[in-house]
C-alpha cells in the first residue's frame, strides 16, 4: 500500500514515497490507470495542469511557491541517473 502524500514533508519523504509507488506498481501494476511510462507520464502533466481543480474539488489550497523546478530537475534526471 502507498504511504499517503499528505505525510511527505521532506525530500527524504519524497523519495520514500516515490519508492512505495515503484513497489506498489511492481506488486500490482495492473490495477493502475496509467500502468506504462507514457500512460503515466501523461496523466501526471494532465493531472498537473488541473490541480488547481483536484485541491479545490478536496477542500484544500493549492500550496502557494512549490519548488516545482526541483520536481522538474528530479524527473529530468531521473532519465540518465543510475
Amino acid at each position: 500500500m502507498t504511504t499517503s502524500p499528505d505525510h511527505v514533508d521532506s525530500r527524504e519523504d519524497l523519495a520514500a514515497f516515490v519508492r512505495s509507488l515503484r513497489r506498489s506498481h511492481a506488486e500490482d501494476g495492473t490495477s493502475w490507470e496509467n500502468a506504462d511510462l507514457p500512460s503515466f507520464l501523461d496523466a501526471l502533466a494532465a493531472w498537473m495542469d488541473d490541480a488547481d481543480g483536484w485541491y479545490r474539488n478536496t477542500d484544500r489550497e493549492l500550496p502557494p511557491g512549490g519548488d516545482w523546478a526541483f520536481f522538474a530537475r528530479a524527473l529530468l534526471a531521473a532519465t540518465t541517473y543510475e
